[in-house]
């Protein structure tokens, strides 16, 4: 079969390739001010209900949408720079450790000598392994406070014009329903999918984080903060944000408390993560996320390469985002959403086939157990 008139199958897989290639390299290229307008849409978009609660409510438009963006931009500075303090206080406590990181690193070295590894190896390693190196490294993830300023401008600028702009979304919506209701339908779908998402992970993310960073300061882990903080950021990174947040509680667990500390911080995170992200947060979002657990994880990969480690933490709205573009909102695309991961239909069927295969598998016990029952009634001669 051919796809485009005159032009086989494997030529339109290629060039479809080409072009998300190089679309994907002209996002990374513009990262620094595409990662805030994206981070701006979510929270716009999360946001707009309670400015047309607001509305409904009698307030006049300019004081309910000036009252929204206030709130969610206050919030979002006031989390930010409560990480920068606790970094900035994390990374002065860190010289009081180098006796504890010198221990670790001649450990370290002993044991990749043990294992064949050079001594020029074995010396970059440990001289790797002091507390200014890694203050420098945990200061250069985080940016410096002018980056995050101007983000933080970018953010407050772009969500004073959307919310403007949200204003007209009704009206134009309809205009676009007229000729194209497909695209419409996908949108508002897609609005209240990606809400409900980063409402609900939001929510568990500052119960996971406060829970983390009270059992941290019950078992004296310094930084206990800035790791609940950490573990906060964390929730919204599907399958692998658990062992980001996880690595540095364990580190100075051990420096402090050695191995009780360490398993202690395995328990208790390991509880608490899948009470709340394999337990709760499934049965609370439901079907708001149709994605294979494949496609979620490659989603975080393939965000946080184009546009950093912003688009770890929006991977699923933002691929959410390409689905309603490329597959919602075109009729003759919807078979590809089985394959995208489970719809409404895929776990109705499911559901049924294992109904089904429970009943044969009863049927046979059964008759493994009355087999007299299931045996031909002689005939008579």
């Amino acid at each position: 079969m051919s796809g485009t008139p005159g032009f086989p199958r494997g030529t339109n897989i290629l060039v479809a390739l080409g072009a998300a290639t190089l679309t994907a390299i002209g996002i990374s290229s513009i990262k620094g001010i595409l990662a805030p307008v994206l981070l701006t849409l979510i929270l716009t978009i999360c946001a707009n209900p309670v400015r047309t609660g607001l509305l409904k409510r009698g307030v006049p438009g300019g004081l309910a949408t000036g009252s929204v963006i206030l709130v969610v931009f206050g919030l979002l500075a006031g989390f930010t720079y409560t990480l920068i303090l606790a970094t900035a206080q994390f990374v002065a406590m860190l010289p009081s450790y180098s006796k504890q990181f010198e221990q670790i690193g001649a450990s370290i070295g002993a044991w990749l000598t043990s294992i064949g590894v050079g001594p020029d190896q074995v010396q970059a390693v440990e001289k790797g392994l002091t507390p200014s190196n890694l203050g420098h490294i945990i200061s250069s993830a985080l940016g410096s406070v002018v980056s995050i300023t101007g983000a933080l401008v970018i953010i407050l600028t772009m969500m004073i014009l959307m919310a403007a702009d949200a204003a007209y979304a009704r009206t134009i919506l309809h205009q676009l329903g007229t000729r194209n209701p497909d695209l419409v339908t996908s949108f508002t779908d897609y609005a209240s999918n990606v809400r409900r998402y980063m409402v609900v992970t939001t929510v568990l993310g500052v119960v996971q984080g406060t829970l983390n960073a009270i059992a941290l300061y019950i078992l004296h882990v310094p930084a206990a903060l800035l790791w609940g903080l950490l573990a906060f950021l964390c929730s919204f990174i599907p399958n692998i944000g658990y062992f980001f947040a996880l690595i540095p509680p364990l580190v100075f667990g051990f420096l402090v408390g050695g191995w009780p500390t360490v398993i202690a911080v395995i328990i208790v995170y390991g509880v608490i993560n899948a009470v709340v992200q394999s337990i709760i947060q499934p049965r609370v979002v439901g079907h708001a996320v149709s994605l294979s657990q494949t496609i979620t994880f490659f989603s975080v990969l393939f965000w946080a390469v184009v546009i950093g480690p912003i688009g770890a933490i929006l991977a699923i709205p933002l691929t959410l985002l390409g689905k309603a573009i490329l597959i919602d909102s075109n009729p003759a695309a919807h078979w590809w959403r089985p394959a995208l991961g489970p719809t409404t239909e895929t776990r109705d069927l499911q559901k049924a086939e294992e109904a089904e295969a429970k009943h044969d598998r009863k049927d046979r016990r059964d008759a493994k157990k009355h087999p007299s029952q299931t045996e031909p009634t002689p005939t008579d001669a």
